[in-house]
């Protein structure tokens, strides 16, 4: 076994484990975690005595929060966003690789699952939810943009959910998650240590998951389904605003409410965002776009802002820049989507 401070990387039989250990941070991702996540992956790419491999966490009551969020907004008011857009591209190239990866990754998303989390999760082969899982993607509300291969995923959830999910930072159950189709297992959190057992002494990943798990509640988010997919059906945030405005619900008018308070400019970015990702050929273009967007986002007013807001001063009043969602202009996003130089653009590893 060998480890870090951040992340424990460990052989247990035929599974190799990278498991977060960042507890006080809910095990958000730091640069270094996502070099050590890398170098362990690709060192078990070859060998042969690694089948499998587990991302789990330490103790602590989330899999992860997401990404440094104080590392990016430091480089967006010190140093032009460059030590930002490096952290970026790092991670989004192990999220690629994961995405990709020729072996089975298992990731156990037990406890929150938000943000950076969902970039090392949701590529996993097999994704075990547990009845303290918490999933969102919650960027709207700091004025970032779902990330980490995040538009991917959301773009090509049923019914427009992933819109909704976008626009509002829902946060999710482990119910709702496995209803949605971003987990693919439901397991009590006690079966846990014995699936990890079972997976590193070499049991079928699928046979062991199956007997393991358990039927989840019923999915609340469910009885929302139809207003999501007829409510949220245009992309311009406009049009979502006014029809659930227009609709009369209870649920509509605190939808529309929550999604007032968001920053105008990324619930924009994430409508444009989804519509591009649900069409484009390969994980790798979605992430040349998320790069691009990122590259762009991280030093524009409502990322410092927002992350003082919600994180640094905690009055949860954030003054966007733009205000309003009509103040937010096509010419804007345009630039927002722009291609960088050709040097520049990421690529995967």
């Amino acid at each position: 076994m060998s480890h870090t401070d951040e992340l424990i990387v460990r052989r247990d039989g035929v599974a190799g484990f990278l498991t977060l250990n960042r507890p006080k941070a809910i095990h958000a991702l730091t640069a270094d975690m996502d070099h050590a996540m890398t170098a362990a992956l690709q060192a078990w790419r070859d060998d042969a005595g690694v089948a499998a491999v587990i991302v789990d966490h330490s103790e602590g009551r989330g899999f992860c929060s997401g990404g440094d969020i104080n590392l990016l907004r430091n480089s967006a008011l010190t140093d032009g966003g460059v030590s930002g857009r490096r952290f970026f591209y790092e991670e989004y190239q192990l999220n690629h690789l994961m995405f990709t990866y020729g072996k089975p990754i298992v990731a156990f998303m037990d406890g929150i699952t938000m943000g950076g989390g969902v970039g090392i999760s949701q590529p996993a082969k097999f994704r075990v939810a547990t009845e303290n899982t918490r999933f969102a993607m919650p960027e709207t509300g700091i004025g970032l943009f779902p990330d980490v291969g995040g538009g991917w995923f959301l773009a090509h959830l049923p019914g427009r959910l992933g819109r909704y999910l976008a626009l509002t930072g829902a946060r999710i159950d482990g119910a709702e998650a496995v209803w949605a189709g971003l987990a693919t297992h439901y397991l009590p959190v006690e079966a846990l240590p014995q699936a990890k057992a079972r997976i590193a002494a070499g049991e079928p990943i699928p046979d062991v998951l199956a007997a393991l798990a358990v039927e989840p509640p019923a999915a609340k988010l469910a009885a929302h389904a139809d207003a999501i997919a007829r409510l949220f059906v245009s992309d311009k945030l406009e049009d979502v605003l006014a029809a659930l405005e227009d609709d009369g619900s209870e649920w509509a008018s605190a939808t529309a409410a929550t999604i007032r308070a968001k920053s105008p400019q990324t619930c924009k970015v994430a409508l444009r965002q989804l519509a591009i990702a649900q069409h484009l050929p390969s994980f790798a273009d979605n992430m040349v776009m998320e790069y691009r967007i990122a590259s762009r986002v991280l030093t524009r007013p409502d990322f410092a802002e927002g992350v003082r807001a919600v994180i640094v001063d905690k009055d949860n009043n954030p003054r966007w820049d733009p205000a309003t969602p009509e103040a937010v202009t096509d010419a804007l996003i345009d630039s927002i989507f722009a291609p960088l130089a050709p040097e520049e653009e990421w690529k995967p590893l």
